[in-house]
């Protein structure tokens, strides 16, 4: 069970003030699981690689992603099942290679912009300790659903303001838009590779929902006229289906 003891005896120290911060250069992200071995990490390498397909190396240097594990493995590296799942992108080689796990601690949230959970149980872990993160502190699928209601032609072309109007878009939609019963991206840890294939494609699904409002490959110029009818959301394919060349 994930809560406020397991973070304290993980060493996720208090803070006095408000955690976090905003910054006109950089956008920080944060994912967060339990083991920072599977799940966390899968999405900070997937995200990094679809950020510089969509943006570009420049703009996607503009987006710092990290993660962290509640319990985390310190020191490990990625397993190596959920590193073969990262195959498909050619991201199981040097791209996996160096990742190394760590404890979330607060210097860890100190200036994160938005901080994903693996499941609603991290992200109100977190907020036990830390409930000034309320207002960017949410769980991937959660925050995928909301992200997607929002009207993007509104959102600002640059890379980093957007992310920090998406966030707040965000925020604004809890409670208006229906949740599913289950919205975890399941732990792995210990499973079968199908286990890890089903994690890697509800993080890839979700990531990619996510970026087609954060990080579109065409981000749309500031509207000169009367705001248009918002675009539908993007379907969320089933985690049966293949991800590859998406």
């Amino acid at each position: 069970m994930i809560g406020s003891s397991l973070l304290r005896e993980g060493g996720v120290a208090r803070h006095n003030g408000r955690v976090g911060g905003t910054s006109a250069d950089v956008f920080r992200v944060l994912f967060v699981c339990t083991g920072n071995i599977c799940r966390s990490p899968s999405a900070e390498i997937l995200t990094r690689h679809l950020l510089r397909g969509r943006l570009g190396g420049r703009e996607a240097a503009r987006f710092d992603v990290r993660s962290a594990g509640v319990q985390a493995v310190v020191g490990s590296g990625i397993h190596p099942m959920a590193r073969a799942q990262l195959a498909p992108w050619g991201l199981d080689d040097a791209h996996s290679a160096g990742f190394v796990a760590r404890q979330l601690r607060g210097d860890v949230l100190a200036g994160v912009d938005l901080v994903l959970g693996a499941t609603p149980r991290h992200r109100s872990a977190i907020l036990e300790e830390f409930p000034h993160l309320l207002d960017r502190t949410f769980s991937l699928r959660e925050f995928a659903r909301l992200a997607a209601e929002l009207p993007r032609e509104t959102l600002p072309p640059d890379a980093v303001a957007r992310g920090h109007s998406v966030v707040a878009g965000a925020r604004g939609m809890r409670g208006r838009v229906p949740a599913p019963d289950d919205d975890d991206i399941p732990d792995p840890m210990g499973g079968p590779p199908e286990a890890h294939r089903l994690s890697t494609t509800l993080i890839f699904d979700a990531l990619r929902t996510v970026l087609d409002v954060l990080a579109p490959r065409n981000p749309p110029a500031p509207p000169s006229g009367p705001p248009r009818r918002p675009l539908p959301p993007p379907q969320v394919r089933h985690p049966a289906q293949q991800f590859r060349g998406a």
